[in-house]
């Protein structure tokens, strides 16, 4: 495959897009348990395994090569190096692996690049249980008391979750106004077939049942009639029930000078039969709290345990916990949870086998997602804690959810249960991967080797690679010691300039990361970048992009390709990306449309026109096929790749459309001229209605019109 010098499959439009996006449209529904191995984690935009696998397979086989017979063949290990330099949570570093090819990775984040570590590396199943087991019978049954409380027969029982809500003081009189956005606080997933709610009433705090969509209650214990719906919380302001006055909830939080503080109002519990009941906190519950603050203050008196203290820092997705006073990462977790987050990393920490350890503190890592004051509750049906980045910000929950950090057998989130959902389930993935097949249904062919745990940290600075091996490093890809004209594929998913910023997110881990450093993670600091490829600005974006594909180009074989996946909705990431790949040095010769993450995945659910399509930008250094395709020929193109996708059942947006227009213009493009002049290409298309972007794409304007879209050919 190495030694094949002539077009690749991917460079050509026969690339059977289709055959991908079926693969990937089931994989996105279950991302977790077809491809457990980059679950390990949480990172954010984790692209999909099949869609990664193909794009591989497409840049080593040649042109005429039948890739859904190619995709499941099991292959032998072949000196193809492939390197990603934006690896995220690893997709393209196990993909590769799973292929036979040498497999380098790198980012610029310590939490990503660990995790990768982690996931891929030495891992022994029998050290790693023996681990676990021990911390179940010390740690874990000292955990397990911090949650202990009593039925409603006085029965001794496990609380699964607290509930919680935010308080602030009236602006007028000071009281505490709990910021209830409707007294409704649990419900079914699916409230159509089980409408069945607990409702909590705003004068006694009984807890009582209620209907879906109801606008009256009685409460069962003082009596009071009240609408669940008419509670003081209404978007960003509240009304003090005390003297009905009405005031900014940030006005208020400001004006305090502190974030605000909780009541403790309800718990689920799990009985001794098995049964889950919803009641009203009480004393006891506040008592046992209390002890938990106390004890809190006494570890820290002795710094038997330690706890973050790694501070905020504004930015665009902390604004809004900072608004809210929310100054330190230690600043989202209550009393219980710092004291018991405390205590469980210290022992994990203690723990003797050294890759044991490392997994366990990273699945520790991923448990905090789940375990603070910014988890909310789903309810009955589905996971029950929804995490703290269901909305991609920092954004301040007025109704949190506390659960039990060890867990129950019935636990969401729990360390306990991830241990199960998460590391057991990637270890299982580690010895036999599978891939999916079939038209529908969730069978898996087993078609790849059990994955090495070979894994080197640090990328090499010699072309000799280890068949077999993973490399890894953590820093700024645009300036690697790779040799140059090492490297044979660069296959990668760059972030997107306007989008989530992972460094902000990715510091609440890394407050609690640095505190046992090991592995990639270091003992201080932060994991912001000034190098980090993520920015708000057109232009600052497209020179970090630029600087990382000009270091591809110099690290990359003559013949070898440049793959990487991308999409946009406005016009500025598409010239964004063309300036960085031209003056970079690399043309593109081809995109691949191809089904990109779940399509009910935030924030897509909420877009007017989502875009479910990731394009797969192919890249040489030379095309050596002298004159670019006209904008003609990328209309035609384009016009049959929507047709394909179409006629293989996928319902495109009108977004998804220009998407593929976008990146087959992009083939046009040989000069930053070039690059410039389809800016107003690009305008014109976003700013078309659908039904005439459609026809315009699918052909049957005018030539006037498509002169207007496209320009003259040159």
């Amino acid at each position: 495959m190495a030694s094949d010098t002539g077009r690749k499959l991917i460079e050509v439009d026969a690339f059977p897009f289709e055959f991908v996006s079926r693969l990937a449209e089931r994989e996105s529904w279950r991302k977790e348990i077809h491809r457990p191995i980059y679950h390990v984690h949480k990172w954010w935009a984790k692209r999909l395994g099949s869609v990664f696998r193909g794009a591989l397979l497409g840049s080593v086989l040649p042109e005429q090569a039948d890739l859904e017979r190619e995709f499941y063949r099991p292959r032998a290990s072949v000196p193809v190096s492939v390197f990603d330099p934006f690896m995220g949570s690893g997709t393209t570093v196990g993909e590769a692996h799973k292929l036979g090819f040498i497999a380098l990775g790198q980012d610029i984040n310590p939490v990503a690049a660990e995790s990768v570590r982690i996931a891929l590396g030495e891992m022994s199943r029998q050290n790693l249980q023996r681990a676990f087991d021990e911390l179940t019978e010390t740690i874990g049954a000292e955990l397990r008391g911090f949650y202990a409380s009593t039925d409603s027969h006085g029965r001794a029982c496990d609380v699964l979750y607290y509930f919680w809500v935010m308080q602030t003081p009236c602006i007028a009189c000071s009281q505490p106004v709990p910021l209830f956005s409707s007294y409704t606080f649990a419900r079914n997933a699916y409230p159509h077939r089980k409408p069945q709610t607990k409702i909590v009433c705003p004068a006694c705090g009984a807890i009582g049942d209620g209907l879906h969509g109801a606008r009256n209650a009685a409460c069962g214990s003082c009596g009071l009639e009240f609408d669940p719906e008419s509670a003081p919380a209404r978007g960003q302001h509240a009304t003090c029930q005390c003297c009905q006055t009405t005031f900014s909830i940030i006005a208020s939080i400001a004006a305090s000078k502190r974030r605000p503080t909780y009541r403790l109002y309800a718990k689920l519990v799990l009985t001794q039969d098995g049964n889950k009941e919803y009641l009203a906190a009480t004393e006891e519950d506040a008592n046992l709290y209390s002890q938990c603050s106390r004890q809190l203050g006494e570890h820290s008196s002795r710094s038997s345990i330690r706890l973050p203290s790694l501070r905020l820092e504004a930015g665009r997705n902390t604004s809004q916990a900072m608004s809210y006073g929310f100054r330190e990462w230690r600043d989202f977790f209550n009393d219980r949870q710092l004291l018991a987050l405390g205590l469980l990393q210290s022992a994990i920490a203690r723990i003797s086998d050294g890759p044991s350890r490392d997994a366990l503190l990273t699945l520790f890592s991923g448990a905090l997602e789940f375990n603070n004051m910014f988890a909310s509750y789903k309810g009955e049906g589905t996971g029950a804690v929804r995490h703290m980045f269901s909305h991609h910000i920092l954004k301040p929950e007025r109704t949190p959810i506390e659960a039990n950090l060890w867990g129950t057998p019935k636990s969401s989130g729990s360390f306990s249960t991830l241990y199960k959902s998460r590391l057991l389930r990637a270890l299982q993935y580690r010895d036999m991967p599978t891939e999916i097949e079939g038209a529908s249904g969730d069978a898996r062919r087993q078609c790849s080797r059990a994955f090495s745990g070979k894994v080197s940290k640090g990328l090499p600075t010699t072309p000799v690679l280890e068949l077999g091996k993973i490399y890894l490093g953590c820093g700024d890809s645009s300036l690697t010691e790779l040799p140059s004209e090492s490297i044979d594929l660069v296959v990668t998913d760059p972030p997107f300039f306007d989008n989530v910023h992972y460094s902000e997110l990715a510091d609440f881990f890394y407050a609690w990361q640095q505190l046992v450093p090991r592995g990639f993670i270091g003992s201080v600091g932060t994991t912001r970048s000034a190098l980090e490829v993520q920015d708000t600005a057109a232009a600052d974006f497209t020179d970090k992009l630029q600087a990382v594909l000009a270091e591809m180009h110099r690290v990359l074989k003559p013949d070898a390709l440049l793959v990487f996946s991308y999409h946009h909705s406005r016009n500025d990431g598409w010239i964004a990306v063309a300036r960085a790949i031209i003056a970079a040095g690399f043309v593109v010769v081809n995109s691949q449309p191809v089904k990109a993450e779940m399509s009910v995945a935030a924030p897509k659910s909420q877009a007017k026109e989502p875009i479910q399509l990731d394009i797969l930008l192919v890249c040489r250094k030379n095309p050596g096929d002298g004159r670019p395709p006209s904008r003609t020929d990328a209309r035609e193109s384009a016009s049959r790749k929507i047709a394909r996708l179409e006629e293989a059942g996928f319902r495109l947006s009108a977004n998804d459309r220009r998407v593929v227009l976008f990146g087959q213009l992009l083939t046009t493009i040989r000069t930053l001229a070039d690059a410039d002049s389809i800016t107003g290409v690009l305008n014109l298309a976003v700013e078309m209605p659908e039904r005439r972007l459609s026809d315009s794409i699918g052909g049957t304007e005018t030539r006037s019109d498509a002169m207007m879209l496209f320009g003259p050919d040159t």
